[in-house]
């Protein structure tokens, strides 16, 4: 199939050299698309049909066979040798059962060895005399080492992950999932369905995967490309809000108030502000002809404006046209036919002009959000029964700033900017949107990630334990109701598929003290994994453990609170074991990262040493942040942990 795209000869199908471009463009990304992945094979599974489906069961129609795929692979006549997994008639692949066959007389699914076909397994699904059993080529693969970036689970989907995977567009849907429950790869493979469902919809308007931190989305790009979808965007919050340079931070309490919702109120405010109502009329000469708008009419048109809540700039674009429209009106009463071009020509004239920037100036998000943060009365005003005067203390700036390029802006001034920034212009919104680990975020991200899909969906994605951001969301129905969703079903995937069964069961040892309420994840692996806490009395104690997990087949992580991070780097380097930062590929020489605690969510390793659980704990700024991020650390595992500690464990570990 690739061959026979880089044999097309467009010289003579092209009208002109733009043509020719963007053709070459779209060849160039479909030879992309077909390229060979090593030891991906084209298909994992074959379904053998009762009857052709479609047909008339009744009539006895003949059955038919189909093989099952990352994509669709035909021959050189064009005939199907492999279909999509995300066509309809792959479905019961995923879906059906022994209780519902769903007229598939046979399941066969293929086992691979580095790209090689090692094994098949068959399931009679209508045979009443072969009784239901679990497949152990699908926990083979569940349970396969963790090497290099995530991969694509389209051999492996289940039949509940199957039903969020092929929701859908016009709907947006949040999926609440512990760790190891596959809500990452859910989010990842509904976007590789919605582009093969709505195609032309969606490369239109496009699609957005969302993810906490660069090391994160590093880790989950090779997951579209493998499935052939090229055109989706990675980004994380602060890349969408990157209107000026971030070199600041804030304490955990004034992130929290800026993060608050009803900043935006506030920001409201304080850009509606620049609206000074006239008390002056508009005069405009136009030829020997002089045409007077008095103060009381624009006036009118100015509150008719306001009322109408429109963006600011938008409405600043229409303020001349209303005033031209208001001197139409009169040229038209003394007997002139005025047309089109006389109205723009009037919109542009320099009474106008002067008129609308003294009644409507221009707004710069940046420089509003500045003075809000440095000018006390400025910020009194406008918070005026919104923040208290506490509140007001926390988010102001003890030091004068010179200019906008000059300010140590945070990551949450960006958030106020952008959101002030769509106030004075409305932000381009999307198809469908993904946004992976969305527990951690503020009102007003997600108000910012909202902005994103306004006209399209969105696909949410988290895990309330694992919130550990001190403005991490409290219930979901809040989150989407913030990211303008709040029809958004919210689904909650419990079993888990990587995290192995001792883990998941010590870790969830915390969950009644960082999330209560929420359900346990059950583990479905049958290998139950090694699980160990070892207390140590020296840092190199801790290499010893990565040491000996090395001697195992996949990835090690060590992951410690970032304070530790300095001290295990030293004696890494002094025993000579070489390691990867969070979001490198692994390979064969190097097995081991050094994993920072902040950056551990989202990542996965085979086996995880985890050092000193008190002090990832003590790194937050609260117990309950502390106990959440520990949460995290200790499910990142998929195949065996070992806890090392000098000190003392928590007490809800006991």
């Amino acid at each position: 199939m690739r061959e026979d795209v880089e044999n097309l000869d467009i010289t003579d199908v092209t009208a002109n050299w733009v043509n020719a471009a963007v053709l070459q463009h779209q060849i160039d990304e479909r030879i992309k698309a077909l390229a060979d992945l090593s030891h991906t094979p084209l298909f994992f599974g074959r379904l053998d049909y009762l009857h052709a489906p479609g047909a008339d069961k009744a009539e006895g129609a003949a059955g038919e066979r189909f093989y099952i795929g990352r994509r669709h692979v035909h021959d050189a006549e064009g005939d199907p040798m492999v279909i999509d997994w995300r066509a309809p008639v792959s479905q019961p692949f995923y879906r059906a059962s022994k209780k519902d066959p769903m007229d598939v007389g046979l399941r066969r699914r293929f086992g691979y060895t580095s790209g090689d076909l090692t094994a098949y397994e068959d399931e009679h699904l209508s045979d009443p005399s072969e009784a239901a059993a679990t497949s152990k080529l699908l926990q083979q693969e569940i349970e396969r080492p963790r090497v290099g970036p995530m991969r694509d689970i389209v051999a492996t989907i289940q039949p509940e992950q199957d039903e969020i995977v092929r929701a859908g567009l016009a709907g947006s849907v949040c999926v609440q999932g512990g760790p190891g429950t596959g809500k990452t790869a859910v989010g990842l493979h509904r976007v590789a369905y919605l582009l093969y469902a709505h195609r032309e919809r969606l490369a239109r308007t496009g699609t957005l995967v969302i993810g906490p931190n660069k090391s994160f989305l590093h880790y989950i790009e090779q997951v579209l490309p493998a499935l052939g979808e090229l055109e989706v965007k990675q980004a994380t919050v602060d890349d969408l809000v990157a209107h000026v340079e971030v070199r600041g931070t804030d304490d955990a309490t004034a992130a929290v108030v800026k993060g608050d919702a009803r900043m935006a109120e506030v920001l409201r405010r304080a850009v509606r502000s620049h609206v000074t109502l006239p008390t002056e009329g508009v005069v405009v000469v136009r030829g020997s002809r002089r045409w007077r708008v008095p103060a009381y009419e624009l006036e009118t048109i100015v509150g008719e404006l306001l009322d109408r809540d429109i963006r600011y700039g938008a409405a600043r674009e229409a303020l001349p046209q209303r005033i031209a429209h208001a001197v139409l009106v009169q040229m038209e009463r003394s007997g002139e036919a005025p047309d089109d071009r006389v109205q723009d020509a009037v919109a542009r004239n320099t009474a106008v002009k002067a008129a609308v920037k003294a009644i409507w100036p221009p707004v710069d998000p940046a420089k509003l959000v500045l003075r809000l943060l440095t000018d006390a009365d400025f910020l009194a005003v406008h918070a005026d029964g919104i923040l208290d005067e506490d509140e007001q203390k926390e988010i102001l700036w003890s030091k004068p700033v010179r200019s906008v390029k000059s300010a140590k802006w945070s990551p949450a001034d960006a958030v106020l900017i952008d959101e002030a920034t769509d106030l004075v212009q409305r932000t381009h919104s999307l198809g469908h949107v993904v946004l992976d680990e969305a527990q951690d975020l503020s009102p007003m991200q997600y108000r910012a990630v909202g902005r994103r899909c306004t006209t399209g969906s969105a696909t949410v994605l988290g895990d309330l334990a694992q919130g550990t951001t001190p403005w991490a969301t409290r219930s979901w129905d809040e989150a989407l109701a913030h990211l303008g969703k709040g029809e958004a079903v919210i689904e909650e995937l419990t079993a888990g598929f990587r995290v192995p069964t001792d883990v998941i069961a010590y870790a969830s040892r915390l969950l009644p003290h960082i999330a209560p309420g929420l359900t346990p994840v059950a583990s479905v692996r049958e290998n139950p994994g090694f699980f160990e806490v070892r207390p140590t009395t020296v840092d190199e104690q801790v290499v010893d453990a990565c040491e000996e997990l090395l001697r195992n087949e996949g990835s090690v992580g060590l992951i410690a609170a970032d304070a530790r991070i300095p001290a295990l780097t030293e004696v890494l380097a002094a025993a000579g074991l070489t390691y990867l930062g969070p979001g490198e590929e692994t390979t064969a020489q190097t097995r081991l990262t050094l994993v920072p605690a902040s950056l551990a969510k989202g990542l996965e390793y085979d086996y995880v040493v985890l050092d000193e659980p008190q002090a990832v704990v003590d790194g937050e700024p609260d117990e309950r942040t502390g106990l959440r991020r520990l949460y995290v650390a200790l499910t990142r595992a998929v195949s065996g942990l070992t806890v090392t500690h000098a000190a003392p464990l928590p007490q809800q570990l006991a």
